[in-house]
């Protein structure tokens, strides 16, 4: 029969101070959309912009440090430090990211230096109130959602033998909803996107007819 020590510690303390730090991140991002925005603001334009901040704070911290930890010669298994224990445990739930996963790396090179970055500039528009933003959103919500496409097609075609599923932390806290909140709002983005350059669109076809009419 398993004793107590036989069986393993899943919720650690390594686990309680990542998940902490998406908190405090989060929280963050809140309190710099009530600094940055107009009380007036729209809750639409409000979430957009904790969701970017937080999105661009998360691609240059933890996806960062992964990026830095993954790449000349590095592998996150065999390097130490906060950030090594915090994507060490993540490894628990996917090995790809413990190990230097080509594909993996290659991705967030384009999400570190190039999603974060478009985030910061989108709060620049946003700040503005310049509705070029929407532009910018619809190419950085698909960029979102190609990336986690390509994060999990390949596992998935090749039968997910890095993931662990085996408990409830692994399947529904680090690889569900880690991950479907980067497909379910740059989604909700997109489509909220979309219907302000279309009816600016449509609204710009309507004054040319009368126009031209005249």
């Amino acid at each position: 029969m398993a004793t107590e020590s036989d069986i393993p510690t899943i919720f650690t303390a390594t686990s309680a101070y990542s998940l902490a730090g998406v908190a405090v991140v989060a929280t963050i991002a809140s309190v710099t959309a009530n600094t940055f925005l107009p009380k007036n603001a729209r809750w639409q334009d409000r979430f957009t912009w904790i969701w970017l901040a937080f999105d661009a704070m998360i691609h240059f911290s933890f996806e960062g440090s992964f990026l830095y930890l993954s790449t000349f010669g590095r592998q996150v298994v065999t390097s130490e430090g906060p950030f090594a224990e915090l994507w060490k445990e993540y490894a628990r739930a996917d090995a790809r990211w413990g190990v230097s996963d080509p594909t993996v790396v290659s991705l967030e090179i384009l999400t570190v230096l190039g999603a974060g970055p478009m985030c910061c500039y989108i709060l620049k528009q946003l700040a503005q109130n310049d509705p070029a933003r929407h532009y910018w959103i619809i190419v950085l919500s698909t960029a979102e959602l190609y990336g986690g496409f390509m994060t999990f097609a390949p596992e998935w075609l090749t039968g997910s033998v890095a993931l662990n599923t085996s408990n409830p932390l692994y399947l529904w806290v680090y690889l569900f909803f880690m991950n479907v909140i980067w497909v379910v709002i740059p989604l909700w983005l997109m489509y909220d996107s979309y219907g302000h350059i279309a009816s600016s669109l449509r609204f710009k076809q309507a004054s040319d007819i009368k126009t031209k009419k005249n």
